[in-house]
């Protein structure tokens, strides 16, 4: 019969801890460039949020990929939590062939609110 190593709880217990911080710093390292490089309004639904309810307001990876994070922010949007599940769940789905397909860019919106918001802004 072979014998198996006691399990080191200690050791186990620091692995969990590492990596648990780790994606707190990099959640929060994208998180913070998102909020300050878009509009604090949901990519889907247009829902505008405020530092009350900003916790409530996600960072989406597009291509769904956590660790693809370009500086410029073009794998990212931000979402409302709950159009951020739907997001998910539509991927999951699709990719079990069970729902619709993810969101092709031809039924994305066609439209950009703030093109002319620069302009907008130097108005008197």
């Amino acid at each position: 019969m072979p014998t198996h190593k006691p399990i080191n709880e200690a050791k186990l217990d620091k692995i969990v801890a590492d990596a648990q911080k780790a994606k707190r710093e990099r959640d929060l390292g994208y998180r913070e460039r998102a909020l300050g490089m878009y509009p604090w309004i949901c990519g889907r639904c247009a829902r505008e949020f405020t530092r009350v309810n900003l916790h409530e307001l996600t960072v989406h990876h597009r291509n769904h990929n956590h660790d693809d994070n370009p500086g410029d922010g073009s794998n990212w949007e931000l979402l409302c939590l709950y159009c951020h599940d739907n997001e998910h769940q539509r991927q999951i789905e699709h990719d079990a062939g069970t729902g619709a397909a993810p969101e092709t860019p031809s039924a994305r919106a066609t439209s950009n609110p703030f093109a002319d918001l620069k302009s907008l802004l130097k108005r008197p």
